[in-house]
């Protein structure tokens, strides 16, 4: 997963992240963004799917939610939020940028089969929260 691009987003990722918040949130934050980027990556790898844009979806997937400290439609402010960052980075094509943006704004609809990336980035946050609480039932955020 290590690629100096994803290593660009960690670094965004983490200087944007309220240092003021509790200790818990924010291991709560890291943990949850790195490892639904990790799981990303493995299942992009799998599916043929691109892992370094799989691990920036999943990175920035819910920076937004956790800069507001609301998941209030943070799929799709997030999905603008990232595409500010990626923009201001240049690290990403346009087509890139379009297609991380896309799982990221889709990754709350469960229900509903988007691309595979998209679906890459779903099936990660939702293998992650599983993880965290099995007993959790699968619903957005």
């Amino acid at each position: 997963m290590e690629s100096s691009r994803v290593r660009q987003i960690q670094e965004v990722f983490n200087n944007r992240l309220r240092k003021d918040s509790d200790a818990n949130f924010l291991c709560s934050a890291i943990g949850h963004s790195y490892a639904v980027a990790f799981m990303a990556a493995l299942l992009a790898k799998k599916r043929g799917e691109d892992p370094e844009l799989a691990a920036i979806a999943g990175i920035l997937h819910d920076l937004y939610a956790y800069m507001v400290e609301s998941y209030d439609d943070h799929a799709h402010k997030g999905a603008v939020y990232a595409r500010n960052i990626l923009d201001t980075l240049s690290i990403t094509s346009d087509e890139e940028s379009e297609a991380i943006c896309h799982a990221i704004m889709v990754h709350d609809d469960l229900w509903k089969t988007d691309g595979p990336l998209d679906e890459v980035l779903k099936d990660a946050d939702v293998l992650h929260n599983a993880l965290k609480d099995p007993l959790r039932p699968i619903s957005a955020s």
